[in-house]
């Protein structure tokens, strides 16, 4: 028997038979696995276990009785007789349906496992290839799992003795005749495409959709619909079809529209040494530059309003950055302001009783009684003027994450 085995083996068919019934041989094991996994919450640990074991000596059993027979040792007399029983059985149309669902669970495992592990780069690195990567791969793992099924489905029916060409020219049919009564769902699949191609947004993009109506971050997208995170955690599903316009916040580069008004009264050339002092001093900070694509642009004043007058200065960032970094400047400039004495204005009116005389009764109240406790994150009861230290060294870090405030500002 070694010596016919030897020479069996010399034989490259064998080793490809072997192969191939190492592979069927894998398939219908993943496959009576996820059978046995489902039925494991009805039957109990105590079964599940032994039946496991028991599938698993079924399956190799099942495997070296076809091994025999793949390398013709008719000298196993019971190994070699149960491997061509196996393989009558096989020839027939319940076991290739069995190989066919096996193969397609496979497939369709293998297409998971691979697009996990595609990693577009770390959680905190954000640019177009992660967000094209994040994108495709979501396209790409759902088009291959529908053709899975539908290949696989072919194969089985075709394995009952359904005939494929007479099936394939029937649904055929049947999609042009669905096609005209089901024209948005062409058109979402037609625009999914375009926006892919172009790349005119991806997952985990930032969009404002149809002028304003909604806006979010971009969590799923295919070729169908795309699904919007708003700030509050709801999920807008939109069909392709029905997105006219889209605005992007998060493409290639973002602007940080600094703006902060000081009253009438204030010295004009004052604040704006100050806005530029800030703006300089948070581009040029360790802990910001890396997110300042350029050099600060200090405008001047822009806007000469009811309440005030307003000074803006502009800041080329990182995508999405500009949520984080206008929140910091927001910080500063306040504090430098009154580091400076310049008010920031207030809403104020201006109340007129007439010409006559009017009576005014000035009194003073008792003085409150100052907290014993100090306020929540500070040190003292008293308030003490804010440092340079303390400008510049935030107590809590401003958060990356937008909102629709920052959106319309």
């Amino acid at each position: 028997m070694l010596d016919t085995l030897t020479f069996q083996l010399l034989k490259p068919q064998v080793w490809l038979g072997l192969a191939l019934s190492l592979l069927v041989t894998y398939a219908i094991y993943r496959f009576g696995r996820v059978v046995l996994r489902h039925l494991a919450p009805h039957v109990g640990p105590r079964v599940a276990a032994p039946l496991g074991w028991l599938w698993l000596l079924l399956v190799a059993v099942g495997w070296l009785a076809t091994a025999t027979n793949v390398a013709y040792l008719p000298d196993v007399p019971v190994l070699f007789d149960l491997g061509q029983d196996l393989g009558q059985w096989f020839r027939h149309s319940a076991g290739q349906t069995l190989v066919i669902l096996a193969l397609a669970l496979i497939a369709w495992n293998l297409v998971g496992s691979l697009s996990r592990r595609i990693v577009p780069g770390s959680e905190d690195e954000f640019n177009r290839r992660t967000v094209r990567v994040q994108t495709l791969k979501g396209v790409v793992d759902s088009t291959l799992k529908v053709v899975i099924v539908i290949v696989g489905l072919i194969g089985g029916l075709q394995s009952l003795g359904v005939n494929a060409t007479s099936l394939l020219a029937g649904v055929s049919v049947l999609g042009i005749a669905v096609g005209f009564g089901a024209q948005s769902l062409v058109k979402d699949v037609f625009t999914g495409f375009f926006i892919l191609l172009e790349d005119q947004y991806g997952v985990g993009d930032v969009i404002t959709v149809n002028t304003g109506q909604l806006n979010g971050t971009v969590e799923k997208l295919n070729l169908r619909v795309t699904a919007l995170r708003a700030l509050d955690g709801t999920v807008h599903i939109i069909p392709n079809g029905q997105i006219g316009t889209v605005s992007v916040s998060s493409k290639d580069w973002s602007r940080v529209v600094a703006t902060v008004d000081v009253t009438y009264n204030a010295n004009v050339n004052d604040a704006l040494r100050v806005l530029e002092a800030v703006s300089r001093e948070l581009a040029q900070d360790p802990e910001w530059k890396h997110y300042f694509l350029d050099e600060p642009d200090v405008q001047g004043v822009t806007q000469l309003a009811p309440d005030g007058v307003t000074l803006r200065a502009l800041f080329k960032v990182q995508p999405k950055s500009q949520f984080a970094v206008g929140r910091e400047f927001n910080r500063r400039i306040k504090i430098a302001m009154d580091q400076a004495g310049i008010e920031i204005p207030f809403p104020q009116r201006s109340l007129n009783f007439g010409t006559g005389p009017i009576e005014i009764k000035l009194t003073r109240d008792a003085p409150a009684a100052r907290p014993a406790t100090p306020a929540p994150g500070l040190t003292g009861a008293s308030p003490t003027p804010l440092t340079e230290e303390e400008r510049t060294h935030a107590p809590v870090k401003p958060s990356l994450s937008r909102d629709a405030e920052d959106d319309r500002a």
